[in-house]
This record gives structure tokens, C-alpha cells and sequence, in this order.
């Protein structure tokens, strides 16, 4: 739990590091701002930006570099790790035999026989227990 919390924490930072290293300017828009391109009409003043973002960024690279590696920590202390599979309930099926108590559980089949050949002495078989005797009628076609 504390895990995919503190994941969830460091996608966050890394979203806003990116999101405050693309909005900084380069170190060549500087030199536009110095010759009175208007940089002193911003909201932070003519330096107040640069500084702003600068501070923030480092503040937010830490932050990062710190979850990263309280993550890297709690990630190698984990106890055994489970695979998914291994975690899923195991449903085991009971086949009641009280409804099947007609159908054989061995069927001899003849070696080299036939798909259609097979299914006869299968059928057969199931018929003599049922006490039934098949005709030629009762089995279907095999495509």
C-alpha cells in the first residue's frame, strides 16, 4: 500500500519537473530581457521568475531523488515477491461421478482405429451401461 502511494507521489513530481523545466526559459532569453524586451512587467519582476522556477525545480529534483530512493529501498526489503498467478485462489472442480455412474471410466480403444470407428466403441460402451444398444440411427455424423 505504501508502496503504490509513494509511486503515485514520485509520477507527481516527475510531472511537475517537467512541466517547471520546460516553462524556464534558456540562458539566451536573457540577454533579450536585459535590453528592455519587457521582462520587468512579469508577475515575478525581471529576476523574480529565473529564481522562482530555479528554487522550485531544485526543490522538486530533491524531493524526487529522495522518494526514488526511499522506493529503491522499500522495494529491495519487500518479503517474498508474489507473482499474480501465485496470489489468485485456487478453485478446484469436483466432478460428481453420482450423474456420470453410466459413463465408463476406461474405454479400450483398438490401435490404428478410426475417428468414426472410435466414437462407435465409445458409444457403445456408454449404451452398455446404460443398458441400451445403439443403432446405426443414434450416432451422428463426424465432420
Amino acid at each position: 500500500m505504501l508502496y503504490s502511494i509513494l509511486v503515485s507521489i514520485d509520477v507527481f513530481i516527475a510531472a511537475g519537473l517537467i512541466g517547471l523545466i520546460l516553462m524556464q526559459q534558456g540562458k539566451g532569453a536573457g540577454m533579450g530581457a536585459a535590453f528592455g524586451a519587457g521582462a520587468s512587467g512579469t508577475v515575478f519582476g525581471a529576476r523574480g521568475s529565473g529564481s522562482f522556477m530555479t528554487k522550485m525545480t531544485s526543490i522538486l529534483a530533491i524531493l524526487f531523488f529522495l522518494n526514488s530512493i526511499f522506493l529503491a529501498y522499500i522495494a529491495s526489503n519487500r518479503s517474498d515477491a508474489q507473482s499474480v498467478v501465485d496470489t489468485m485462489p485456487v478453485v478446484e472442480e469436483i466432478v460428481s461421478t453420482e450423474n456420470n455412474a453410466d459413463i465408463p471410466k476406461v474405454i479400450n480403444l483398438p490401435e490404428g482405429a478410426s475417428q468414426e470407428e472410435m466414437i462407435d466403441i465409445i458409444k457403445q460402451e456408454i449404451d452398455e451401461k446404460r443398458g441400451q444398444t445403439s443403432t446405426p440411427n443414434d450416432i451422428p455424423a463426424v465432420n
